[in-house]
């Protein structure tokens, strides 16, 4: 098979689309949604609204990591089960440690931090079951598709509790608040739980490369403690200047990680898909 037949039969047998398709057209729904709500105030196109709202920059971001470097060992069935399945349940794991342990003030941010980045480490490794072999790629995107199911899911929450406001004792329905509420969360998205939970993933799949099998190893523990500290760091900040030097700290380690897997390291290079016939993506 000539490289361009390679080229062009591995691009028809991608599953996922474009990353900037599957932006513009979530963008455009959702702006017709929040149009024709504005417009005849029916309060039943709000869960449209706010999912829609909720999942676009997640979803793009998803699909960002497999338009740019797609694996064999990451299926639709196993991003699925890591976006959906593992987002509802970290975010209801997370809601009951956090109900049972965390206090005020900024030691609560930091124990959020620490008990979200926990519960999707631990998902990380539960959709990881079966991945063979390591790669860190892989370890981050796995990573960032749990993180960004968990963001979806808790962006969505708070959407809809930015949809109540008081104002002079009586209780209204603002549905710009919750368009204004998804505007800043879908522009921070990618700068949270999806960047942390990517860095998390990186090191979950450096450890296992070592030894052929997940574990526990110190690379990850202080990984986790790292990006809890930033989870927590972000949380208690109320501000663009603090928000911007949080993610910048945070992407600095994820680019690096990114590029690292292109060769050298403990990991070992992925073979490129579309190089060979053996290497297309199913």
């Amino acid at each position: 098979m000539s490289k361009g037949m390679g080229a062009e039969a591995a691009t028809a047998e991608r599953w996922a689309p474009s990353w900037w398709a599957v932006f513009l057209i979530g963008l455009v729904m959702w702006a017709a949604a929040f149009g024709v709500a504005r417009l005849t105030r029916n309060v039943i196109l709000l869960p449209t609204i706010v999912l829609l709202g909720s999942f676009l920059v997640p979803v793009t971001a998803v699909v960002w990591y497999l338009d740019h470097d797609p694996s064999p060992a990451l299926s639709p069935r196993r991003i699925l089960a890591a976006f959906i399945i593992a987002g509802v349940f970290g975010v209801l794991g997370a809601s009951l440690l956090e109900y049972w342990l965390v206090s005020a003030g900024i030691l609560g941010s930091l124990e959020v931090g620490l008990i979200e980045e926990a519960v999707k480490g631990i998902f990380i490794a539960v959709v990881a079951l079966g991945v063979r072999p390591f790669h860190v790629r892989d370890g981050m995107v796995l990573g960032a598709t749990v993180g960004f199911g968990f963001a979806a899911l808790e962006s969505s929450g708070y959407a809809l509790a930015s949809l109540f406001v008081v104002q002079g004792g009586q209780l209204y329905l603002s549905l710009t608040s919750v368009v204004i509420t998804e505007l800043i969360r879908g522009v921070l998205s990618p700068f949270g739980h999806g960047m942390w939970s990517a860095i998390l993933g990186a090191a979950i799949f450096t450890a296992a490369a070592r030894r052929g099998h997940l574990r526990l190893s110190g690379g990850v523990i202080g990984t986790y403690l790292a990006v809890s500290v930033l989870h927590g760091a972000f949380d208690s900040i109320n501000g663009i200047t603090g928000y911007v030097v949080v993610s910048l700290i945070g992407l600095v380690p994820l680019i690096w990680l990114w590029r690292r897997a292109d060769g050298g390291g403990v990991l070992p290079r992925r073979r490129q898909p579309g190089s060979t016939a053996a290497s297309f993506p199913s």
